[in-house]
Order: C-alpha cells, then sequence, then structure tokens
C-alpha cells in the first residue's frame, strides 16, 4: 500500500497544496515565496526519502509568518494523512547531524501527542530575509499536525545557516527512521494499541 497523502490549504493569508510520498526517492518540486525553505525542504525530502511537492503563495509583502507557520501546519497534516493508522512503523526515530561547525539532534515519536521542545539558543537574526526565529514556529505547526513529540537541540554553531540546515537534515532522518516499517511487526507500536 502506498502511503502517501495531498493536502490543500487556502486561507485569505495563504494558498498551499503539499504532496507527500513517505516510501519514496527524495525527489521534490518545490515552489514557495521563500526560497530558504525551498531549500530546506529539498533536504528534508532529500535526507528522508520522501517525494514532496509544495505549491505555496502567502501574504510575504506583510512579512513570512503566515506562509511558514501554514506551509507547517500542511505539511504535519500530510506526514499524518500519509502515516494511516501507524501499524507497523517504528514510531521513534532520532537523528544527529553535523553542518560544519553546527550539530544538530532531533528526536521524533510519532505518538498522537504533540509536543515540542526547541533548544537552539544560538540561533538569531536572519537568514536572507527570513527571521531565523520563524523556524521554530514552523516546526510548532509541523509538530501540532503530525501530532507528533519532537525534540530539536542544536547544540553548537555560529552560522545561522549551517544550523537550520542541520536541523533540517536531522528531522528528515528522524523522520525516515520513525516512519519506516518495521519488519518484525505488523501491530500498531503501543501497549494501549492505539497512537
Amino acid at each position: 500500500m502506498r502511503r502517501s497523502a495531498k493536502v490543500e490549504r487556502k486561507t485569505k493569508e495563504t494558498d498551499i497544496e503539499v504532496e507527500l510520498v513517505l516510501d519514496g526517492e527524495g525527489n521534490y518540486d518545490l515552489s514557495t515565496p521563500i526560497p530558504f525553505l525551498n531549500h530546506m525542504f529539498s533536504l528534508l525530502a532529500k535526507h528522508g526519502f520522501f517525494d514532496l511537492r509544495v505549491r505555496a503563495e502567502g501574504d510575504v509583502q506583510v512579512d513570512f509568518h503566515h506562509t511558514v507557520e501554514d506551509l507547517g501546519i500542511v505539511l504535519g497534516e500530510a506526514f499524518r494523512q500519509a502515516l494511516g493508522d501507524k501499524r507497523g512503523i517504528r514510531r521513534f526515530g532520532t537523528a544527529t547531524v553535523p553542518m560544519d561547525e553546527s550539530l544538530a539532534t532531533v528526536s521524533v515519536d510519532l505518538s498522537g501527542r504533540p509536543y515540542l521542545h526547541y533548544q537552539s539558543p544560538i540561533l538569531q537574526g536572519k537568514i536572507g530575509d527570513l527571521e531565523v526565529g520563524l523556524i521554530k514556529e514552523f516546526l510548532r505547526a509541523l509538530t501540532n499536525h503530525l501530532q507528533a513529540t519532537v525534540h530539536v537541540q542544536l547544540w553548537h554553531g555560529e552560522d545561522p545557516h549551517h544550523g537550520v540546515e542541520a536541523i533540517f537534515k536531522a528531522l528528515a532522518r528522524a523522520l525516515d527512521e520513525a516512519s519506516r516499517r518495521e519488519e518484525r511487526s505488523g501491530e500498531i507500536p503501543s501497549t494501549k494499541g492505539a497512537l
């Protein structure tokens, strides 16, 4: 069975469409008004082996907040739908990834309980026109709509671009591990029998 989803969200502020294939090859087709996010989404697809198509328009003339947050909402919903009842998945995933001077760890539990812990005191300022603080807003929206527990720790780094890149690569690897099928069991990975 193909694990995939197509999710659309249209508001007065944004118009977003995401297509996701969990068991993909890392292919991507991205078009958002925020070039740095296009770059981060390409890393998410490539390093998570997800096929990802993203189309987004937003009121970026106001600022990037609405578009960034809504992209997190739609992408999180796409992952949640593609996972279905989560029968036979590994559920947990952790990855630590370096990017030059930066080092990030991301741990994911596809638990059905949304929670984001984000520890990144060194990321400040802007990357291009994007306020670095919006990365946390993206991750919060993704976490809430994926309904997962996600811990993000940027251990060290100096360049904000490298720090965020390490986070997205680690997120990709952790999501890939957590969503991967567990060959030893076709059951829902919980003693409760539901996630």
